[in-house]
């Protein structure tokens, strides 16, 4: 509901100080710059923006919007610094295109992360699993942000009905962003669907709804790779044969219960009906259980998800090299001061 004060400006009884003004931009999370223009800027998001069952959209909420933009500003400085010290492109980027075979793909991804096809049997679960692939992944160069709410204000959060994730594509800096406030057992399958669009050029939002993506070729792909990927096809359904059963398949490809459910989907071994329902039953018992732990943490420990500790080096490099400052480091990592240094020094040289 509008504060009365701005009815009273709206319909010209009052007008407002500049203090009013700027405490209302504030609020409302706009440029006080914006107060002054005639009419709004026309503000579109820089990617297509597929949401399933739905056209794909070039508009967003604002927290969505300035989310994209906090990675895109990363993105730009980062693409910049790596042309200046002269690093060669990403060969992976665009490598393939949507007539490609979704198995060639996945294969390809595999190798260039230099995992086994059969790299995740040594870890106990899946959640050491992901942590495990984020690692080899930017190693390779591709930047992977994790966050749910908009920098570190908690009070404007990333819905994940609207938004799993997105990536935004380049040769020198691709990077990912993954909805933190999602269940892990759909972040794996996002990271890997993301991935795919980096393989396809093809930079991308989604809210794939369900974990069912939208109508789309492009979408359609990166899901096959995604789940291709994640759980091979002729490994799965030997092992589906002799014991369909999810959550033992689950613990024996190390991915999540719904990841395992989604691949018996794709190869028509449940039904619609089936897995909508497990799907309902895994996501509502995940926020219970979030509901039960309540908030908290280690706000160093996140802002290593939230940040990239790769792009962090990359940050604290150039401010070593003087060709950038503190105050436009602080605005990269969306850290300031002692909080900056406490991070850089104790946790960065610590990974």
């Amino acid at each position: 509901m509008l504060n009365p004060d701005v009815l009273d400006w709206i319909q010209g009884e009052k007008k407002p100080t500049l203090k009013q003004l700027e405490n209302f931009t504030h609020k409302v999370h706009v440029p006080f710059g914006y107060m002054f223009m005639n009419k709004p800027p026309n503000e579109e998001i820089p990617i297509p923006f597929f949401r399933t069952g739905e056209a794909p959209s070039e508009k967003v909420s604002l927290n969505v919007y300035h989310t994209i933009q906090i990675i895109k500003e990363r993105q730009n400085w980062l693409t910049n610094y790596l042309k200046e010290s002269e690093y060669a492109d990403l060969d992976f980027v665009g490598k393939y295109n949507e007539n490609s075979n979704y198995k060639v793909i996945a294969k390809n991804i595999r190798n260039t992360l230099k995992l086994p096809v059969n790299w995740a049997s040594k870890f106990g679960t899946w959640e050491e699993t992901l942590d495990h692939l984020i690692i080899h992944i930017e190693e390779i160069g591709i930047i992977v942000n994790f966050n749910g709410i908009v920098g570190n204000n908690t009070r404007r959060k990333i819905l994940v009905d609207e938004c799993r994730g997105f990536v935004l594509v380049n040769k020198k800096a691709p990077f990912l962003f993954i909805n933190s406030a999602d269940a892990k057992a759909a972040q794996m399958f996002t990271l890997i669907h993301e991935l795919a669009h980096i393989w396809l050029g093809e930079s991308a939002g989604f809210n794939n709804k369900q974990m069912l993506p939208a109508d789309d070729p492009i979408e359609l792909l990166c899901d096959k790779v995604a789940a291709e990927f994640l759980v091979p096809e002729i490994f799965f359904i030997e092992k589906w044969n002799s014991s369909p059963n999810i959550k033992f398949l689950s613990r024996v490809f190390k991915v999540s219960p719904i990841v395992i459910a989604r691949r018996a989907l794709d190869l028509g071994l449940i039904s619609k009906t089936s897995f909508f329902e497990f799907y309902n039953d895994y996501i509502s018992e995940f926020k219970r259980k979030k509901e039960n732990q309540g908030s908290g943490g280690n706000f160093y420990a996140t802002a290593k998800k939230r940040i990239s500790l790769r792009f962090a080096s990359y940050v604290n490099n150039a401010v070593n090299e003087n060709t950038l400052l503190y105050r436009d480091a602080y605005k990269l990592t969306s850290l300031k001061g002692n909080t900056y240094e406490k991070f850089i020094n104790e946790y960065l040289f610590q990974a």
